[in-house]
C-alpha cells in the first residue's frame, strides 16, 4: 500500500501532465480516500494552474471522489467570471468565498438528492482549499485584463487587439464562419477637445465606448485603436449583419447627450466595416476597414462605408 505522500506525488504529476495536454485519466477505479486525504491531494492539484476554469474542473473532478454532485456554478461579479460544470440538480447548497475580507466569488453545489449534514461537512472542509488557489488565479486574472485594457474607456487596447484579431481570424477559418471588423471614429474630435478641454474630450471618449458597448452581443469586442478611433470585431457576423450593427452603432452614438459647461456638444461618428475574405491577412483586414473609414470621411463623415 503507497503512502499519502506517495498519492499526493503521483497525483500531482498526473495533474501536470493533464494540464499540459499529455495523457488521458486512468479507466481504473480509484480507492476509497477520506477527507484529510483529499485535501492533501487537492492542496497540491490546484497549485497546478492560475485558470479559474482549469482550478474549479480539477475541484469539481476530485470532490466528486467523497460527495457525488450534479454540478458546479461559479460567479465572481467583479471578474465578470461566471462558470458552471456539470447539470443542474433539483437540490443545492451556495457559499460565499471570501480570505481575510477579500471576497473570491459565490460557488454553488446542485445535485437531484438533498446533501447530508455529513456530507455538508466534507464540502466545507474541502472548500478550504479553493481559497489560495482561487485568489491567486483572480489577482493574476486582473492583472492581465489591467494590461490588455484601456483604462479610460475600458476597452482592449491595442495589445490585446493584435493577440485576439489573429486568433479570431484562425478560428472563423477552422469553422467555417464569417469575421467582420468595424472600425469607427468619432469625427471632428480635435474640436471638443480645444473648444471644452481634454477632460471633456475624456468624458466623450467613456460616454462613446459605453454607448458601443451597450448595443453589442457579450461574444463581441471591442478595442481602443487611436486617439478617438475604436475598432469592432464582429464574431460569425458576415457583411450584411455587419452593416446593420454599424448603423445601430452610429444611431446610439449620436443619440448620447454631450455636455461641457453647460454646452451640449452635437457628436457624430463615422464607420468603415470590412468582412474577412478567403486566405485574408489580419493587415489587409484592417487596412481595408480603414479605407471604408476613410471614404465615410471623405464622403461628409457621420455614416457607415463598407470595404469593396
Amino acid at each position: 500500500m503507497k503512502t499519502p505522500t506517495q498519492t499526493n506525488a503521483i497525483d500531482f504529476d498526473s495533474a501536470k501532465l493533464q494540464r499540459l495536454g499529455f495523457g488521458q485519466p486512468s479507466l481504473l477505479p480509484r480507492r476509497p480516500i477520506t477527507v484529510t486525504q483529499l485535501r492533501q491531494q487537492l492542496g497540491l492539484q490546484l497549485q497546478t494552474s492560475l485558470e479559474p476554469d482549469r482550478i474549479l474542473a480539477v475541484f469539481f473532478r476530485e470532490i466528486q471522489r467523497l460527495v457525488p454532485l450534479d454540478a458546479l456554478q461559479y460567479r465572481h461579479k467583479a471578474s465578470d467570471l461566471r462558470l458552471e460544470f456539470g447539470h443542474r440538480g433539483h437540490h443545492s447548497v451556495s457559499y460565499s468565498l471570501s480570505h481575510e475580507g477579500e471576497h473570491l466569488g459565490e460557488l454553488v453545489f446542485r445535485r437531484n438528492q438533498r446533501l447530508t449534514e455529513e456530507e455538508l461537512g466534507q464540502l466545507e472542509s474541502l472548500l478550504a482549499t479553493l481559497l489560495y488557489p482561487m485568489r491567486n488565479a483572480l489577482l493574476y486574472r486582473a492583472a492581465t485584463r489591467s494590461a490588455l485594457r484601456d483604462p479610460l474607456t475600458e476597452t482592449g487596447n491595442r495589445i490585446a487587439m493584435d493577440q485576439t484579431l489573429q486568433r479570431e481570424i484562425d478560428m472563423a477559418r477552422r469553422h467555417s464562419h464569417p469575421l467582420s471588423l468595424l472600425m469607427l471614429d468619432i469625427d471632428h474630435f480635435k474640436n471638443i477637445n480645444d473648444t471644452h478641454g481634454h477632460t471633456a474630450g475624456d468624458k466623450v471618449l467613456r460616454a462613446v465606448a459605453g454607448a458601443i458597448k451597450g448595443q453589442l452581443r457579450n461574444v463581441d469586442m471591442v478595442f481602443r485603436f487611436g486617439g478617438e478611433e475604436f475598432l469592432i470585431l464582429l464574431s460569425n457576423t458576415g457583411r450584411d449583419a455587419a452593416a446593420m450593427v454599424g448603423e445601430r452603432l452610429r444611431q446610439a452614438a449620436q443619440a448620447q447627450d454631450y455636455w461641457a459647461d453647460g454646452t451640449r456638444i452635437e457628436l457624430t461618428v463615422s464607420l468603415g466595416c470590412s468582412t474577412l475574405l478567403a486566405a485574408e491577412s489580419a493587415d489587409s483586414l484592417l487596412r481595408r476597414a480603414d479605407n471604408a473609414l476613410y471614404v465615410a470621411k471623405r464622403e461628409g463623415r457621420n455614416r457607415l462605408a463598407m470595404a469593396g
